[in-house]
């Protein structure tokens, strides 16, 4: 627990606390009657409540949706299943307000839905929730699927052997066994919509408002930095209750389970009801999936004389981004590549020795550091960005100027993917072995490598898939410490979106399109890694 305590310290709750400190303290004085009297604002409460509402709604629809696709991708083989699972994920990773944009152009005035049959979705609660379920759509396919991958299918059967049916069967054998996955899914949907800003700020328009939005506005358009450090303190209250709520009932179903390799349990689909149910999971992610990002790439080939390379071949010189960039625009490819990377490996480290702590019993002491991981997810991310800036100013921790600042933060991001992914597999391993093969003689580290590591290699593939696209895709904090000459694609991205001009708009869609590319590209090199036990990731 040592390292990531000191790594959440010196790079989280640090940062955090001087921008809150920064806020509440005004000439030497606390002024602590700021935070009742923005509490207590009718528009504060309205503020919370949609916050709160919108963000179980968000969560529900998106296990209602994605749960089925998380059963095709664990117990189903069929040709371009790869494919299928890096499409599924790629838009996790891409900047908020490129999607949203993307919905806009879907749902909008002038969009696909009002051309066809005049219905426009835009500055309306189901263009957020719809929106919502687009990004967060891989989140419950990939961590419960790969855990659902892994579930002997047999015990299931031998429960229909003994008179269960279908439903039954699944309730009491499969069920139980998914809901530590299923729960930390739903966990880290619920946190990312209830911190969700560009998506807001996009498809909601003034009629809607989140905290973070909420923040951002007293932040950056009035500069009244008391009232954003009270609300900052609001929505990490209560994201640190809903940790806790997870922590204290969750942890009670988790249980050892019979873990085999994922490549016995899945088989070709059989029978009508069985293809039925793939094709409809095909068609929800044409059209929730498929579809935004194909707009992505149409605007970007649409260009004033009609469809071609015109925007792309904009971006390889710094002088055809009307002095937005220092640097060609491309090189923000490399840089976002570069910054993943580092920040995958700092993940992983993080996050596997947290999640290997968390798998020792320890009572009320484990659980708080549980909670603890997922604040990050939690917590305003223009708070961090701001932090970062005017705490880490000084020696020994003068890092303003220091590339590795980027990947710092997106990894703060990608330890709670890591965590999340792993955990349920690590406590589902029985800790007889461990026990046995620490009474014949192996050391702590051999337990780990001979017992532990061969069941979880495949989380911890998934774990690297989804720590490398949040940080590719990493915007709120990054926008505020990336150095101007070393740009990173979503940073890029934001700036063109920022300037007026069809020639700005058509090399942010195209850089939109680069994005994508590059992450559908990484996630299906991803599929092709193979484990010793876990089959293919």
């Amino acid at each position: 627990m040592a390292v990531p305590l000191a790594f959440f310290a010196v790079f989280f709750a640090y940062p955090v606390a001087a921008i809150v400190t920064r806020g509440l303290r005004v000439d030497g004085r606390w002024r602590f009657g700021r935070i009742a009297e923005v509490v207590t604002d009718p528009a504060t409460l309205d503020v919370l409540w949609f916050t709160c509402w919108q963000a179980v709604a968000s969560t529900a629809l998106t296990l209602v949706v994605a749960l089925p696709c998380a059963y095709v991708f664990a117990r189903f083989d069929f040709p371009g299943k790869g494919l299928l699972r890096a499409v599924v994920t790629v838009p996790f990773v891409l900047p908020t307000v490129v999607a949203g944009s993307a919905f806009l152009a879907l749902l909008g005035r002038g969009g696909l839905l009002d051309e066809l049959w005049g219905v426009r979705l835009d500055t309306s609660v189901w263009a957020i929730l719809l929106a919502h379920v687009f990004f967060n759509y891989a989140v419950v396919v990939r961590t419960v699927g790969g855990l659902w991958a892994q579930l002997d299918p047999r015990q299931e059967e031998a429960a229909r052997v003994l008179g269960a049916s279908r439903l039954s069967a699944w309730r009491r054998v499969t069920l139980p066994a998914l809901a530590p996955a299923v729960a930390a899914a739903a966990l880290m949907v619920f946190l990312f919509t209830f911190t969700s800003f560009g998506v807001i700020q996009i498809l909601g328009g003034p009629r809607f408002a989140t905290l973070e939005v909420a923040i951002y506005r007293e932040t950056a358009q009035l500069l009244d930095l008391p009232t954003a450090a009270v609300l900052t303190l609001v929505q990490f209250a209560a994201v640190a209750g809903v940790l806790a709520l997870h922590a204290r009932t969750v942890r009670r179903r988790e249980s050892a389970l019979r873990l085999v390799d994922p490549g016995r349990t899945a088989r070709r689909p059989k029978g009508p009801a069985q293809w039925a149910l793939l094709w409809g999971v095909l068609a929800v992610v044409a059209l929730l999936i498929v579809t935004p990002l194909a707009v992505l790439v149409e605007r970007s080939l649409h260009g004033p004389d009609g469809y071609g390379l015109t925007y792309y071949e904009a971006l390889r010189s710094a002088a055809d981004s009307g002095g937005t960039f220092f640097v060609a625009p491309m090189e923000a490819v490399g840089n976002s590549l570069w910054y993943a990377a580092v920040a995958t490996v700092f993940a992983l480290v993080v996050g596997g020795l947290a999640a290997a702590a968390l798998t020792r019993e320890a009572g009320r002491l484990v659980r708080g550091f549980d909670a603890l991981l997922m604040l990050p997810l939690g917590t305003s991310a223009v708070t961090v960005g701001f932090g970062f800036l005017i705490a880490l100013d000084e020696p020994p921790l003068d890092l303003r100027a220091s590339w590795v600042l980027v990947p710092l933060a997106q990894a703060l991001v990608g330890v709670p993917f890591v965590v999340r992914t792993m955990l349920p597999v690590l406590r589902a391993v029985d800790h007889r072995l461990r026990e046995a093969a620490a009474v014949l003689g192996a050391s702590p580290w051999r337990v780990w490598r001979e017992v532990d590591l061969p069941l979880v290699g495949r989380a911890v593939a998934v774990a690297a898939g989804f720590a490398f696209a949040v940080s590719l895709g990493e915007f709120g904090a990054t926008v505020f410490i990336a150095r101007p000459d070393h740009p990173t694609l979503p940073v890029a991205i934001a700036r063109f979106l920022g300037r007026a001009g069809q020639l700005t708009y058509g090399q942010a869609m195209a850089l939109s399109t680069i994005l994508m590319l590059v992450c559908a590209g990484s996630l299906l090199a991803l599929e092709r890694i193979r484990t010793d036990r876990s089959g293919e990731f």
